[in-house]
């Protein structure tokens, strides 16, 4: 709790990679409830090869999540750096990352991966919780439909992040994968529940195909907020505007119900069928520049908090002016 402020509101943001990153960086500076629910399906780099070799989650999401949460200190600055460190060899330990190897070692010695967590946050004095959406590791697998008409399956997911085509569907390997408890337990305790920005199949959507994580978003009291991307993107979205997203997560999830849709206008291209794709979610849609000044598609923290700010306390009009709740 903030000195003289009422409790801060509990947040649940789901996501992986540089995206939930952005995301945890702008919540830090609004509460102190925070928890991070990220993917675990990476397959390529320093994860892929740690999860291959000793069978354990992929860590590199995780590492990120935690490093994004470190206490704003000399401590927790240098942890940071620490873990975010990749070796530079010729042998084994090349692009390694320090953190991935701390977090299982921690696994290894503890023998549970939410305490080998916890006691990762502990160490950079993180701000918040960082937990795995699932309690196996899993793969992705896409299908994918080209311009000429054909039908591929892609499974993977450093392939589906680069595929070209239009992934029509995205499913989980294993199809039903038990969800990490207290993930579950923190989305029902919530305040609120961020999806995105993010990798839209590889890092966003999957959370929504874990069936217990699906259930507590569809039942959990928090309302939810979607924020979406600043460009197209390359590879699985390459040429998908941003309007197109909220259609693939109502395919995908028919019956979740958003609360808010957070778009940055320079990333729209159709702003009457972003309203109506949010009308289709149950949203209410709020425009506001988030973005980094230099045009880059990166989401600038303090803007992002201002625009998360907005929404909690019901300012989706011009700025300073409320609007009644649905």
């Amino acid at each position: 709790m903030r000195a003289g402020h009422q409790p801060d509101p509990a947040f649940v943001a789901l996501g992986g990679g540089h995206g939930l990153s952005s995301t945890l960086s702008a919540l830090r500076l609004m509460s102190d409830q925070l928890t991070a629910v990220v993917t675990v399906a990476d397959d390529g780099g320093s994860s892929g090869r740690l999860r291959d070799e000793l069978g354990v989650l992929p860590p590199g999401d995780l590492r990120m999540a935690l490093s994004a949460l470190c206490d704003d200190s000399e401590w927790g600055r240098l942890w940071r750096d620490v873990m975010q460190h990749r070796f530079a060899s010729s042998g084994d330990l090349d692009q390694h990352a320090v953190g991935n190897l701390l977090i299982v070692a921690l696994w290894e010695l503890l023998g549970d991966t939410v305490e080998g967590l916890d006691w990762v946050g502990k160490l950079l004095g993180a701000r918040g919780r960082v937990l795995p959406m699932a309690a196996v590791p899993l793969a992705i697998e896409a299908d994918v439909e080209d311009p000429d008409g054909g039908h591929r399956v892609v499974r993977g997911q450093s392939s589906v992040a680069v595929t070209t085509g239009r992934i029509t569907r995205l499913r989980l390997v294993p199809d039903s994968p038990p969800a990490c408890p207290e993930a579950v337990a923190a989305i029902d305790a919530a305040d609120w529940v961020v999806l995105g920005p993010g990798s839209w199949f590889t890092s966003v959507l999957p959370h929504l195909l874990v069936p217990g994580l699906s259930d507590a978003l569809h039942r959990t009291p928090a309302r939810r907020i979607v924020v979406l991307n600043l460009a197209a993107g390359t590879g699985e979205t390459a040429g998908m505007p941003v309007e197109q997203h909220l259609a693939v997560l109502h395919r995908h999830a028919p019956d979740l119900r958003i609360d808010a849709v957070l778009a940055d206008p320079s990333a729209v291209g159709d702003v009457a069928e972003l309203v109506d794709r949010a009308d289709e979610l149950g949203a209410r849609l709020l425009l506001r520049q988030v973005g980094v000044s230099d045009g880059s598609p990166r989401h600038d923290p303090l803007r992002l908090a201002a625009a998360l700010g907005d929404v909690v306390d019901g300012t989706f009009g011009d700025v300073g002016t409320r609007t009644s709740d649905r």
